[in-house]
């Protein structure tokens, strides 16, 4: 499974602001690190669960220089809002990287 996002009418496939993307940043990844993972091909989901108010997923993805990173989204509309993000485990890595293969 993965994502493909053709985008809204203003371009911007991702809502970003000042919490989300300062959040991404304290796990030291770049946000655009966080897009290319989403809208990587080879990506896939591995969970999803819901909060009050909305749905989140998650998603093994990895970045034009090869990180690979779990991804934990909401949509918004047609926008991806990341929440968080962190390096994949072990286990995912291996999964990715088969799936490659």
């Amino acid at each position: 499974m993965y994502i493909c996002y053709t985008g809204n009418m203003d371009g911007g496939w991702f809502d970003w602001d000042e919490g989300n993307e300062d959040h991404i940043l304290l796990h030291g990844v770049e946000p655009t690190e966080v897009e290319e993972a989403v809208l990587d091909p080879e990506g896939f989901g591995v969970e999803a669960y819901d909060v009050p108010g909305e749905r989140r997923e998650a998603l093994i993805g990895a970045t034009g220089e090869g990180r690979i990173l779990t991804v934990v989204y909401t949509m918004r509309g047609e926008r991806v809002r990341p929440i968080t993000v962190r390096d994949a485990s072990e286990t995912h890595k291996r999964r990715y990287r088969r799936g490659k293969s």
